[in-house]
This record gives C-alpha cells, structure tokens and sequence, in this order.
C-alpha cells in the first residue's frame, strides 16, 4: 500500500518501489513510529478532531501491534515502502476505518522527524552510558596505577616521567568532553516536530502541547518548515560520534604499540586478542586495530550528511531519506566498538616494571638536571647545555643519569653534588610536579575520584 496512491493511474514499478523503499533500514524505528502514533491519537482525542472512542480503538489497535511486533508473531513486511506505511496499514487492516483517521493532521514527513528524534535520543543515552562505564574504567586504572612511572612523549620520542595513572586520565578528559557534547546534542535534538505536517502546518485545531507532553520533549519546534527539513541533530550527533571515535583511535593507537614487544607496557587478555594462522607465537591486539579502522566509518558516514543536506532548498526532499543509513550505521558502529573496548581495556593487565625501564632510559629526567643547576645558580641556557653535554656522556658510556658517576659530572659543570641524584630520581621528578593538573600521584587519586565523582553523580 502506498499511502500517495490516489493521485496515479498506473502501479509503481517493482525497480522503482524498490529503489524507493526505505523500510529495510527505517523499519527499526517501528517503537517510535508506534508510540509517536500512540501520543498523536490521543491528542486527536483530546482535542475532539476525531472522537474518544475513536482515539481509543486506534491506540489499542497500535498496542496490539507493537505487542505482536515483539514477541514475533508479526513480522513487519518488508515490501511496505516504510515503516509508517506498514503500521497504518496493519492498523487498518485490523481495525478498519477507524485506522484510516490516525493520519489526520499529520504527515510522513512531520511523522518520520519525530521518529528520527525518538529513536537517536535513545541511542544517544545509550551511548551516553558506555563511555561513562569506560571513564569509570579509566578512573579505576588510574588510582590503581597512580605512582606506576612512566616515560611521557612527544613526537613519539621519550620527554618527561610522568605516571600511567595519569596517561589514562587525559583519556578520561577526551571523553568526560564526548558525554558534555552529547549532552549539549540532547538539548536540541529534544524538541518535538510534530505539528509541522507536510510543510505548512495543518488547519485543524491541534494541540501540540499534549503530544510534545506524551513523548517527553522538552521544547516543540517554532517553525513548520524548520521542523520538517532539519537534520542538523542528525549531523550534531554523526559529528559528536567521530569525535568519540577519534579519542577511541588514538587510545588503540596507543594500545597498540603498549602491547608490542618493542614495549611490552601492557598485555592484553586473550578473550580480546587473536593469533595468527602461520605464526603461533602472535598474540594480535585485532580489538583496537578494528576500533581504530572502524573511526574513518563513522566519519564517513558524517560526510554523507554533510552532502546530503549541503544543497536541499526548503523543505522536505527525498535526498533526506538518505538520513538515516548514515546516521544509523555511526550509532551502530560507536556502539559496537565501545561494547569490546570498555571490558578489553578493563581487563588488560599493566606492566609497571617495564614503563619504569624505559622511563631510566630516555634521559626523561635530563629537564630535571638542568632544573637543578638553575636552582644552584647557573644561567639555564648553560645549565641546558651542560645538561645536553651530560646526556652524550652517557650515550658514550651506555648508561643513564641516574647511574653517571659524580666525577663524570664534575667534569661537565663542577657545581654538581652528591644532591643531585635525588633530584634526579624518576619518582621524585614526578612528585615535584605539583601544580594543579600535574602527574603527582596525589594529584591521580584526586582528579581519578573527582572524574568518579562526575559520573557518578545520579547516583
């Protein structure tokens, strides 16, 4: 059934119904669809466009097939043209003329907005929810591990101690900023289009109060041409959700190397990695390679929106059905990836000993040498370039600051003593950086339970 058929003489042909349809991915929504259809008969009710009665049998009539839709005794057919066609068709089917009236002062095109927004502002609390369980995780970790040593880089090249705590809680900063934005997108998405009809509104005496009450949303749109043809929740979110993808990359970037030999910071557990066909020895990080090169999906799907709507006059054109596979397939790739990102960090197990190592033998704490001489009364350029002198000594000897003998000292800048070695301890370089933000240890605890705190807040 078309619901457009009264208007053309000859029968739409398959390839074109085919090609038109857009119930193979639009047919998720039949929740929203339903209940949208649910508020809209009762404000018809209410506002005695059709009668009591008549409001109450369709919304019986839409709960039975929502019921029957879930326990799976109907199965929503998939050469309707969509999935408002194929619940008022059903709804006709079994209540008669009756279901011919719910479709009074609306139209698919107000119809599948609101749709839309019901469905993503689910989605988006989902989402909303795993990436406060994976700060959890990252705040966790990081008390854990928050005096666990390690070298922090730049351009890939070893440059201060810092802790692994705090390495984990700059992720945690990436995403408390992804749950602010999709929160910031929830406020907007969150206002009902419902009302707006084709275009123009409807010359019927509705209430869109009731509906805008029935559905929980915070605001109903003020423009009718606006409410049918906007897609900017639908872009705010996609771009929402390759930020978030962005962050989840660059940590499996991370996770990556960590897990290499040529690291060997962590190990992840064998439930979150694979081996090789012809290598027995491999132990494949393939969960953050399949989340860092599923990112340039979802920032696909972004783009795809971006163009659909760049070019569309006012107001509703079919480009937009073009909507909802982008939109859909980022959610659903956020999703995924967050389902076996969150547990195979949370159960990788941390190597402390190995980020000690590596931090002893970068010369991460040459900054601190030089600090040191400042502090006794040397210019700093010649304290950093006494400091670099020191830093080639010890290649030439194969060893590290902390292990350089005095006299080797002495002889590059004669202020030196034995004071100096504490200074220079990897532990103490870290303690001293106590300014607010810093990878203290004290300063992890506190900033791991004040982000604990943050999602923690409801309860």
């Amino acid at each position: 059934m078309q619901l457009w058929k009264g208007r053309f003489k000859k029968e739409l042909s398959k390839t074109t119904n085919d090609f038109n349809s857009s119930i193979p991915f639009d047919s998720r929504m039949y929740r929203e669809d339903i209940e949208g259809s649910i508020a809209h008969a009762t404000m018809l009710g209410k506002c005695g466009i059709i009668t009591e009665k008549q409001s109450a049998h369709i919304i019986e009539g839409l709960n039975s097939i929502l019921n029957d839709i879930e326990k799976g005794t109907l199965k929503i057919d998939m050469e309707a043209e969509d999935i408002h066609t194929f619940v008022e068709g059903e709804l006709t089917k079994r209540i008669g003329d009756d279901g011919k009236r719910l479709h009074t002062s609306r139209s698919r095109n107000d119809q599948v907005a609101l749709d839309n927004k019901l469905y993503l502002r689910k989605e988006l609390k989902g989402i909303k929810a795993q990436l406060e369980e994976l700060v959890g995780i990252l705040a966790k970790k990081a008390e854990e591990y928050s005096d666990a040593v390690m070298p922090g880089y730049t351009h890939l090249q070893r440059a201060q101690p810092i802790t692994f705590g705090h390495h984990l809680l700059a992720y945690a900063e990436m995403i408390l900023r992804d749950i602010s934005r999709l929160d910031d997108c929830y406020k907007r998405m969150n206002v009902m289009p419902l009302g707006s009809c084709a275009l123009a509104g409807t010359t019927y005496p509705i209430d869109r109060t009731v509906t805008k009450e029935l559905l929980n949303f915070d605001d109903i749109t003020n423009n009718s041409l606006d409410g049918v043809s906007d897609r900017d929740y639908c872009i705010e979110f996609a771009a929402a959700l390759s930020i978030i993808m962005v962050h989840l990359s660059r940590f499996s970037e991370e996770i990556i190397m960590w897990c290499s030999w040529e690291f060997k910071f962590i190990e992840l557990d064998d439930a979150f990695s694979t081996g090789s066909s012809i290598m027995p020895q491999k132990k494949n990080p393939d969960i953050a390679e399949l989340v860092r090169g599923k990112s340039g999906r979802v920032f696909g799907d972004t783009m795809t929106l971006l163009t659909v709507m760049k070019g569309i006059a006012l107001a509703y054109n079919k480009d937009m059905q073009e909507d909802k596979e982008a939109i859909f397939d980022a959610v659903d790739t956020v999703k995924m990836c967050l389902t076996a990102f969150n547990p195979m960090l949370d159960t990788m197990r941390v190597i402390p000993e190995n980020m000690r190592k590596a931090a002893a033998g970068g010369f991460i704490n040459a900054t601190d040498v030089a600090d040191w001489l400042t502090k006794n009364g040397v210019p700093f350029r010649d304290a950093y370039k006494a400091t670099g002198e020191l830093v080639a000594r010890c290649i030439e000897l194969g060893t590290d600051l902390e292990s350089l003998p005095l006299d080797e000292y002495k002889k590059v800048c004669d202020v030196f003593t034995e004071d100096v070695y504490n200074a220079i301890s990897l532990e103490y370089c870290v303690s001293q950086r106590t300014a607010f933000g810093g990878p203290t240890p004290e300063n992890v605890r506190a900033q791991a339970k004040r982000v604990s705190k943050i999602i923690n807040k409801d309860e």
